[in-house]
């Protein structure tokens, strides 16, 4: 005789009325005991509902989206033992979540080989990853990866894709690190918003005009948590599907062969073969600061608590002038204080020029080539000391923000334990496969140098992961873009024409205003321009730069360019759609090639008589 079960949800401490993110089986399905049936999130976490017995679902009782608490039913079970037996195939083979077969025993980690072909599309080693509910107690694993932001949580996917048995750790209470979390999507979403405001203003010369804006400062928060909600929530499920283990504390080096793992309950010891370090980087103190809540750092800016009426950035990088350009449409008049004589340093001159020009009108001042001396925190205001060519010698502020560069997170792992070492600015040494100087331990992202950027941190996590796994795959890209999200944006690629100067490389160098392009004068915006940098010898595309509205999205097809080797024609003859922004790509190659007729012709000399 079967008897059938009605599982519920079990107690799941102080939570209530919890959403269901994840249904995990099916009508029909036979589950083991302890096999997660569904996943349901709150606010802090995303915890699996395992089944309390073997045996088959009956009947689900719940969807995705319906909110459960302790008691509410989830499905009926018809319990093994007098249910009908397994099919031949289950009963040999035995099932894994999602219909996925797992063998009946997981077998002993094995070493991956060394691999013998350049095919990126070689055969996993022999292990798989078994379903949820048969891991192994956390005592070992094949693959650890420490720190889950962009690059950690790729590194851990792409391994646990090529069959590797993953763990992925932590220490904050959610995945997604900084670039999710406190860095950049929520600033893209102030930015965005900032970028409102300012279309509403300009709109006025078009004959549109609109009030001045109401600011609801909690409105705007929300805005942005929502967006870092949406992308941090989805992490916890694809770590679930693809049976990563994912534990939330904070991690040291034994020896090279173990971590201890501090959580919030107790300590764990997680013996592994490989490890992938990914934990990134934060912002650097500067040490004449005092400590005073006036005083932030980028993490502190995001949050949005009050608009300052005066907001000094010390710091004219990507972080500091991004961070200026919301507080300024915000309310704030913004002084930026840079050490260096030039803003975004690192890009064109001639790029940063209609940025620079553009701040210069709306900023209160910018300070280059000026030092910060000291700060005093007073009661009513934060008086700063400076020392530079046509400065103040003092001035006073209500707010500073501190964005003076960043710093890898090396110095809490006990790397010397493991028998690693940093260089003087904390940074690890890797080769062009992400090896450490100890074989079996990788590094990506932050922690191996510049660009501290995220989109580095995942191409090379998918580097790290196919190594181990036993393919051929390094890191050896010819650009990384980089973008300052500002008004206007400046974006670049590949060499700078400063850089090839210093490297002696001579470059056929084409440049298009878009004073001269359609869509960006249908945008009321003509301050742009685009140029490229062809190698004179080759006549391929090696660097090129942009600044305007959306010259981010733009770095695409010039990334591609470099990396395919294109050369001007290439570029000319390929045929852009009309009016866009895009076309401006296409322009300045063909003022290589000598096609360009959308300006005055190249000047000739007079023929001799």
């Amino acid at each position: 005789m079967s008897e059938t079960m009605l599982v519920t949800v079990p107690h799941i401490g102080d939570f209530h009325d919890v959403e269901v993110i994840e249904v995990l089986v099916a009508q029909g399905d036979h589950v083991e005991a302890e096999q997660p049936l569904i996943t349901i999130e709150s606010e802090k976490a995303a915890l699996d509902v395992p089944s309390p017995a073997a045996g088959v679902v009956t009947e689900l009782l719940v969807t995705v989206g319906d909110r459960v608490s302790e008691g509410s039913p989830v499905c009926r079970l018809e319990q093994a033992g007098q249910a009908r037996e397994k099919p031949p195939q289950e009963a040999q083979e035995g099932k894994g979540q999602g219909g996925q077969v797992a063998p009946a025993s997981t077998p002993a980690p094995q070493q991956p080989k060394a691999a013998t072909a350049p095919s990126r599309e070689q055969e996993a080693p022999p292990w798989r990853t078994a379903a949820p509910h048969e891991r192994a107690p956390l005592t070992s694993t094949q693959v650890v990866v420490i720190g889950a932001g962009p690059g950690g949580y790729t590194a851990a996917f792409r391994c646990a894709d090529l069959g590797l048995q993953v763990t992925l750790i932590e220490r904050e209470p959610v995945l997604g690190g900084v670039c999710l979390n406190i860095g950049c999507i929520p600033s893209k979403a102030l930015l965005h918003a900032a970028a409102v405001i300012r279309q509403a203003g300009e709109m006025a010369d078009c004959g549109l005009r609109f009030g001045k804006p109401a600011i609801d400062l909690d409105g705007l928060r929300t805005f942005k948590n929502r967006a870092v909600e949406r992308l941090t929530g989805g992490l916890a499920g694809l770590a679930k599907r693809r049976g990563v283990t994912v534990i939330h504390g904070m991690a040291q080096f034994a020896d090279a062969q173990h971590l201890l793992i501090k959580t919030q309950q107790d300590t764990v010891q997680l013996q592994f073969q490989h490890a992938i370090l990914a934990t990134g980087s934060r912002p650097v103190r500067l040490p004449f600061l005092p400590d005073d809540p006036r005083i932030w750092d980028s993490t502190k800016a995001l949050e949005v608590t009050c608009v300052p009426r005066h907001l000094l950035i010390l710091g004219g990088g990507v972080i500091g002038l991004e961070m200026a350009t919301v507080y300024h449409a915000l309310g704030s008049a913004i002084t930026v204080c840079e050490l260096l004589p030039q803003l975004l340093a690192g890009a064109d001159r001639d790029l940063v020029a209609p940025l620079e020009k553009q701040l210069r009108a709306s900023y209160a001042a910018i300070w280059l080539g000026t030092r910060v001396e000291a700060v005093e925190a007073r009661a009513d205001d934060l008086l700063v000391r400076l020392a530079g060519q046509d400065v103040p010698q003092e001035a006073s502020f209500d707010a500073i923000l501190a964005s003076v560069g960043r710093r890898p997170n090396s110095d809490e792992l006990h790397l010397d334990a493991a028998g690693l070492a940093v260089d003087e600015r904390g940074f690890v040494a890797v080769d062009q496969q992400q090896r450490t100087a100890v074989p079996h331990l990788f590094a990506i992202g932050d922690l191996v140098g510049q660009p501290m950027l995220a989109h580095k941190a995942t191409h090379q996590a998918k580097v790290a992961a196919e190594v181990i796994a036993g393919q051929r795959s390094v890191f050896e890209p010819r650009c990384i873009p980089q973008v300052a999200y500002t008004d206007p944006e400046v974006a670049w690629v590949g060499l700078t024409e400063e850089a090839a100067g210093s490297a002696g490389i001579a470059v056929r160098k084409g440049i298009f205003p878009w004073a001269a392009n359609g869509r960006s004068l249908g945008m009321g915006r003509s301050d742009g321009l685009t140029k490229l940098l062809f190698d004179a010898d080759s006549g391929r595309l090696v660097g090129a730069g942009l600044t305007g509205p959306n010259a981010s999205e733009l770095t695409g097809e010039l990334a591609l360019a470099i990396e395919m080797g294109a050369e001007a024609e290439d570029i000319g003859l390929t045929i852009h759609a009309h009016p866009t922004l895009t076309e401006t790509v296409a322009m300045a190659a063909e003022a290589v090639a000598g096609t360009l007729t959308d300006l005055d012709p190249p000047r000739r000399d007079k023929p001799r008589r």
